[in-house]
C-alpha cells in the first residue's frame, strides 16, 4: 500500500509540479488550493503526511495543522516557506509541525524529509497499539496478567517508555525482567533501532568489560581485530543490562562513567566515543543490601534508580495463571502443532496451588512439556510434574513470612510487619501500603515515627 501524501498550495503550478513529483516518487498523492478544501481531504484522504505551503489567504498552513492536528493526530505536517518567513516555520514547528522545506524544493530533501516523517508516523502508531493494550484485560505485548500487581506494572511501564530516564527492574528470577525492558522500548521513540540485551552474570569477568565497551586491535591476547561493544552496538537505542549486581565495583565504576557522560571507551583505545543509549538496568536481588554489602555501588544505584519496578512473584499474581496457561498452550500448539484446547479443572487446581519458586518461567515451561506430552486435545493433571499439591514451606523457611515469638509485644509486632513487607515489595511505599491494607500517608508517618526512635537510640 502506497504511502498518502496530501499537496496543499494556492499556487496552481507549484501545486502541480509537486504532485507530480511526488507520484514519480512512489507515493499516492491528493492536493487542495486553500486550507479550507485542505482540511476536508484530509479527513477523506487520511494522508500520513501533509505539506502544506505556510502562507496561503485564508487559512494558511499554521491553521491547516491547528485544524487537522486532533482529529489527525498521526499525521505529519510538513510547511513550505520562503527563505523570508523561515523564522516563522520554525515557530510552526513548536505548535506541532514535523519540519519544514524552504522553496524552490531539493527534490532529495524532500524525500529524505518524507521517508523520516513516516517513519515517525509508523512509531507512533505502533506506540498507540501498544498504549491501548495496556488499558486492556490481558496486558501487553507478551506480559500478561489483569492482577492488581500486574496493572501496577502496566501503569510504571506506560510513565517509562516516553522518557530517557534510567530504569531499575527488580524481581525474582523467571518474572520477566526483560519482557518489561523489551515492553519499554518497543513502546519507546527508541523503538526501531536496537534493543541489545546483556546478561552479566553469563559472560566472564575477564570478558565482561571487553564485551561492554569493545576493544582495538592488539589491546588484549587474542584481540586481532578492532570490535565494537554493546554500548555502540545499542547507539541511538537501549541497552539492557541484566543481573547488573553481579558486575564488579571496578567494572561498576566504568559503567557509571559511561551513563553518566554518555560516552565509552573502547580497551586499548585513546579516544572517547559519544553514544546516546537508554539505560535499562535489571537484578534479582535486594539492590538496596547489595549497596550495604559492598557489592553494588550506592552512587550507581542511585543514578540507575529513577525509576523503578518491582515485578511480583508469580505466587502473589495466581488469579492470573489462567490466562498465562490459555497463553503458552496456544504458543506450543503452534511450536509442536499440537491442537490441545485447555487444561483439567484438577490440573489447574494443582497449578494454582504451586508455590512457583521460578516464577512465569517455571510455569512455561511446565506447560511446554505437557503439552509435549499431550495425544489430544486435553492436558490432564497426570501431565504435570506433581501427582499432589507442593506443600507450602514452613513459616521459618518462607522469605515474605513474618515469625514472631509468642509474648512479642503489639507494637513491636506491627513494626516487624510493616517493615518486611515494605522489603518485600522492594521498599515500594504505595504498594505495601496496598497490601496492609492502610493509606500511603499513614504508612508514611508510621516509618517517619521508626526512623526517629532509631535515630534517638543511637544517639
Amino acid at each position: 500500500m502506497k504511502t498518502r501524501v496530501l499537496v496543499v498550495d494556492d499556487e496552481e503550478s507549484s501545486r502541480s509540479g509537486l504532485v507530480l513529483l511526488l507520484t514519480t516518487l512512489g507515493y499516492e498523492v491528493e492536493s487542495a488550493g486553500d486550507g479550507e478544501e485542505a482540511v476536508d481531504r484530509a479527513r477523506a484522504f487520511r494522508p500520513a503526511v501533509i505539506i502544506a505551503d505556510l502562507v496561503m489567504p485564508g487559512m494558511d498552513g499554521l491553521a491547516v495543522l491547528k485544524a487537522v492536528r486532533n482529529e489527525l493526530a498521526h499525521t505529519a505536517v510538513i510547511l513550505l516557506t520562503g527563505h523570508a518567513s523561515v523564522e516563522t516555520a520554525v515557530a510552526a514547528m513548536k505548535e506541532g509541525a514535523y519540519d519544514y522545506l524552504t522553496k524552490p524544493i531539493e527534490p532529495r530533501r524532500l524525500r529524505a524529509l518524507l521517508d523520516k516523517a513516516v517513519e515517525k508516523v509508523e512509531v507512533a502508531r505502533e506506540v498507540t497499539v501498544l498504549r491501548r493494550q495496556l488499558q486492556e484485560v490481558r496486558g501487553v505485548g507478551l506480559l500478561l496478567g489483569t492482577s492488581p500487581p500486574m496493572r501496577d506494572v502496566y501503569r510504571l511501564i506506560d510513565q517509562a517508555a516516553p522518557t530517557p530516564a534510567p530504569v531499575l527492574i527488580t524481581g525474582e528470577t523467571g518474572t520477566g525482567k526483560e519482557l518489561v525492558a523489551r515492553t519499554i522500548h518497543d513502546l519507546s521513540p527508541r523503538s526501531k533501532q536496537q534493543f541489545v540485551a546483556v546478561n552479566c552474570s553469563a559472560i566472564p569477568e575477564t570478558l565482561l568489560e571487553s564485551e561492554l565497551f569493545g576493544h582495538e586491535k592488539g589491546a588484549f591476547t587474542g584481540a586481532m581485530d578492532r570490535r565494537a561493544g554493546y554500548f555502540e552496538l545499542a547507539d541511538e537505542g537501549t541497552i539492557f543490562l541484566d543481573e547488573i549486581t553481579e558486575m564488579s565495583p571496578s567494572l561498576q565504576a566504568k559503567y557509571l562513567r559511561a551513563l553518566q557522560d554518555g560516552a565509552v571507551r573502547r580497551l586499548g583505545g585513546k579516544t572517547e566515543l559519544r553514544v546516546d543509549v537508554r539505560i535499562i538496568a535489571a537484578t534479582n536481588k535486594d539492590p538496596l543490601q547489595a549497596v550495604k554489602d559492598n557489592s553494588f555501588r550506592e552512587d550507581l544505584y542511585y543514578r540507575l534508580n529513577v525509576l523503578n519496578i518491582a515485578l511480583p512473584p508469580l505466587r502473589r499474581r495466581r488469579e492470573d495463571i489462567p490466562l498465562l496457561v490459555e497463553a503458552f498452550i496456544k504458543e506450543f500448539n503452534d511450536k509442536y502443532s499440537k491442537t490441545v484446547k485447555t487444561l483439567d479443572d484438577d490440573g489447574l487446581k494443582l497449578l494454582m496451588q504451586h508455590e512457583w519458586p521460578g516464577n512465569v518461567r517455571e510455569l512455561r515451561n511446565t506447560i511446554e512439556r505437557a503439552v509435549v506430552q499431550c495425544d489430544g486435545d486435553r492436558l490432564t493433571s497426570a501431565m504435570l510434574p506433581w501427582t499432589a499439591p507442593a506443600p507450602a514451606p514452613a513459616p521459618a523457611d518462607r522469605p515474605d513470612a513474618v515469625v514472631l515469638p509468642v509474648g512479642t509485644k503489639l507494637e513491636r509486632a506491627e513494626r516487624e510487619l510493616i517493615l518486611r513487607t515494605l522489603e518485600a515489595n522492594n521498599r515500594n511505599k504505595t504498594r505495601a501500603a496496598e497490601v496492609l491494607g492502610v493509606t500511603p500517608k499513614t504508612l508514611h508517618n508510621k516509618l517517619q515515627r521508626y526512623a526517629a526512635e532509631a535515630a534517638s537510640s543511637n544517639s
